[in-house]
């Protein structure tokens, strides 16, 4: 069973050595995010996600642009919120790189609160249907003709497209998120859970997209933290930790547009669930999310722990994973030293 087996490059200022401890070195700059991306190209990964942020680190469309012409194999999951940026403006930008990464472009569709706006959430993720629907008809060449609540467009594509699918992968928990990602989504995204709930929102999931006629597929985001011993991966996550005020944590986490989401809730009410040492379940440590407003859990064990758990997850119909660790150079060298190797992994086929 092959799955994508993706890394994170830290555009928003999200590396460090210890949580809530900024380290100048491990701010994001054009130099460091473009270290990260290399050596997971080099390492082997399949995709690397580029987030997306405002008021914290760099932007995700031009670091795509400029890190694009230095890769030879690996793809981009290039990170877009989408209502920032004019669609048929976004629309060429991305064709643009996906002709640069000559049909590597992947894109991870972001839908939030907008720098400076605040918007009800069904009002949000009709914004991001439109959206979506405009940009994929755009990327696929085709012209659009829209009269809709937040898009007015009637427009012939540009010459410039998308020369691969571009498939849109695309997250969230909330009623109104799940029903955008089975109408448009070709690849939903989960955060950590345990295994019994991540089987029941695959379940779920499933059932919203047949009822739209389509099907959907599978990743998991989550941060990783694996060294030779159990006892040595568990020591690691307690460093990590070990210098975070509780105060600071707070102020990180609402540092994100996202902070009042369903899947944030989630994240929390997972912490909540974990035992005295942050642990949800066997290897599912909740520590992360004391400092980071997103995904807030990390897979934490030995080499054949990691591959155990991330071999449940695929089992489930998880097909792809977005992993990443702190410091994210260094975590990625490690993962693959002693996990990627026993992986039957390639990127996605759309």
């Amino acid at each position: 069973m092959s799955v994508e087996v993706s890394w994170f490059a830290a555009l928003c200022d999200d590396d460090h050595e210890f949580l809530g401890v900024s380290d100048p070195a491990l701010l994001s700059s054009w130099e460091h995010c473009r270290g990260i991306a290399l050596a997971a190209e080099e390492a082997g990964f399949d995709n690397i996600l580029l987030p997306s942020g405002y008021a914290l680190g760099i932007d995700s469309v031009a670091f795509a642009a400029g890190i694009a012409p230095l890769l030879r194999r690996m793809r981009l999951l290039l990170a877009v919120r989408l209502g920032e940026m004019w669609v048929p403006q976004l629309a060429r930008q991305l064709a643009s790189i996906d002709q640069m990464l000559g049909g590597r472009l992947t894109v991870n569709v972001i839908s939030s609160d907008l720098p400076g706006q605040t918007l009800g959430s069904a009002p949000r993720y009709r914004r991001t249907l439109e959206i979506m629907r405009v940009l994929r008809s755009l990327l696929d060449g085709q012209p659009v003709d829209v009269d809709g609540e937040f898009v007015q467009l009637t427009l012939d594509p540009p010459r410039v497209r998308a020369v691969g699918r571009a498939p849109f992968y695309f997250g969230g928990m909330s009623e109104a998120a799940r029903e955008v990602a089975a109408q448009a989504a070709d690849v939903f995204l989960l955060w950590p859970d345990t295994l019994p709930k991540v089987a029941a929102t695959l379940d779920d999931l499933r059932a919203r997209a047949a009822a739209h006629g389509r099907t959907l597929r599978f990743g998991y985001r989550a941060h990783v933290i694996v060294r030779e011993t159990e006892a040595e991966a568990r020591a690691a996550a307690a460093r990590l930790v070990s210098k975070l005020d509780d105060g600071v944590g707070e102020r990180v986490r609402a540092q994100s547009l996202d902070t009042g989401s369903a899947g944030v809730a989630n994240q929390v009410a997972l912490r909540d669930s974990a035992d005295d040492e942050g642990y949800a379940e066997a290897n599912l440590w909740t520590g992360i999310g004391r400092a980071r407003s997103g995904a807030g859990a990390a897979i934490v064990g030995d080499p054949d722990q990691v591959r155990a758990k991330l071999t449940a997850y695929a089992e489930l119909g998880v097909e792809c994973f977005i992993l990443s660790g702190y410091p994210h150079r260094t975590e990625a060298d490690l993962f693959a030293r002693y996990v990627l190797p026993g992986l039957d992994h390639a990127p996605l086929e759309f």
